[in-house]
């Protein structure tokens, strides 16, 4: 359910924008912040989204002279009450950026280190996972460790409200899932994107604290960084100011918005809204978040891959150094986030994408959904290259 990026997809995507370079040259002045033709082709993009059968889009961009947000669409297709720039969000896998961050703070305390094996540390992690050789924190943060991915242990009945609404998975019960599948030995210190390692951050997470993941990220996250409308707890789907997602299960439509299985799960669990998301992204990127040390650590990929410690990796079409991203995904909602390494610039935006059939019953819906966060991380990223200006 949560983020699955295809990785050489990704790869090609990130060679090609280098290799594009910059909307605009950095000797010519880019377009007023101010001017409707800034974010003229992203709301395009999005009222494209619109006609294709989203049901909602929100959107904010933040820069250092001001701030432009917008909602499209319904939050529901039941009321069709209008969007609303407030409205909360299921941030899929940009939650792994937030518990990276509580990872590299567990390194700032001098708990564990980076490259400290978690055998033995975890709690039942040898026992369920069986793995073919030492893990690290590293390996764990940035998909090295070649583990299995959860969501490929998980049943694969077309009508899957049953497995995914009844109860939550557990951090425990993921890695006792997932270590029903094989871990070769040649997978470990190659890239391979696994929810599963962030399953096993959250146990590192609570071993090391003495207290429960969803606390430790209240304590030492959302709190001290202000993020008012951000939590790891259920939704209650009567509440307003919720975006609704749909999936279709053999041609009938579906409310998918009921995260009992994930709330609170470290790989995904976290609902937010794009202002909070943002004010997290320029936290983390102004050195408020985490120490100077960490961030560069979060920023730098340790293998063949444009990921880093709990991020995504994207050009900057303003600077030498890179953009950094969360992108989250579940079958009705799609997030992306983007923020300058400097913590200048951010971009934040939801879809709830069109009710499509789930990769259980038609995996070229899954196609789908992976073409449109592509085009949401393309566009946020063009936008921002239009306003942008080089740090002085």
């Amino acid at each position: 359910m949560s983020t699955k990026n295809r990785f050489w997809c990704r790869t090609a995507l990130a060679v090609v924008l280098l290799l594009a370079g910059c909307t605009y040259s950095n000797d010519q002045p880019a377009p007023s912040s101010s001017s409707p033709s800034a974010f003229g082709p992203l709301e395009n993009q999005i009222q494209l989204f619109l006609d294709e059968g989203a049901v909602a889009a929100v959107v904010q961009i933040r820069w250092p002279e001001g701030e432009w947000s917008k909602a499209y669409g319904v939050r529901d297709l039941e009321t069709k009450t209008p969007a609303q720039t407030t409205d909360r969000i299921q941030i899929a896998s940009v939650t792994k950026t937030m518990t990276a961050v509580a990872v590299m703070k567990l390194v700032e305390d001098h708990l564990i280190a980076l490259d400290d094996p978690v055998n033995d540390v975890i709690p039942g992690f040898t026992s369920a996972l069986k793995p073919p050789a030492p893990i690290t924190v590293r390996q764990l943060l940035s998909h090295t460790s070649g583990m299995p991915e959860v969501n490929d242990a998980q049943p694969k009945d077309i009508d899957f409200r049953p497995a995914f609404f009844s109860q939550p998975l557990t951090m425990e019960g993921g890695l006792q899932l997932a270590g029903t599948l094989p871990w070769p030995a040649a997978s470990v210190g190659t890239f391979k994107y696994s929810n599963t390692n962030y399953l096993a951050l959250g146990l590192l997470i609570q071993e090391l604290r003495h207290k429960a993941f969803a606390q430790v990220i209240q304590d030492e996250i959302f709190e001290p960084l202000e993020l008012k409308n951000t939590s790891l707890k259920p939704v209650d789907l009567t509440a307003p100011g919720l975006l609704h997602g749909y999936a279709t299960i053999r041609g009938e439509r579906v409310d998918v918005t009921d995260n009992t299985a994930w709330a609170g799960n470290p790989a995904g669990g976290a609902t937010s809204t794009v202002e909070d998301v943002n004010f997290f992204m320029a936290a983390l990127f102004t050195g408020r978040a985490v120490s100077p040390a960490s961030l560069k650590e979060m920023k730098t990929s340790p293998g063949f891959a444009p990921y880093g410690l709990g991020m995504w990796e994207h050009a900057d079409g303003c600077s030498k150094e890179s953009r950094y991203e969360g992108l989250g995904s579940l079958w009705g909602h799609q997030t992306t986030a983007v923020s300058s390494a400097d913590g200048r610039y951010q971009a934040t935006m939801t879809v709830t994408v069109p009710p499509l059939p789930t990769g259980l019953e038609d995996p070229a819906s899954e196609e789908k959904r992976s073409a449109m966060n592509g085009r949401m991380e393309s566009s946020l990223n063009e936008a921002l290259d239009r306003i942008c200006k080089p740090a002085s």
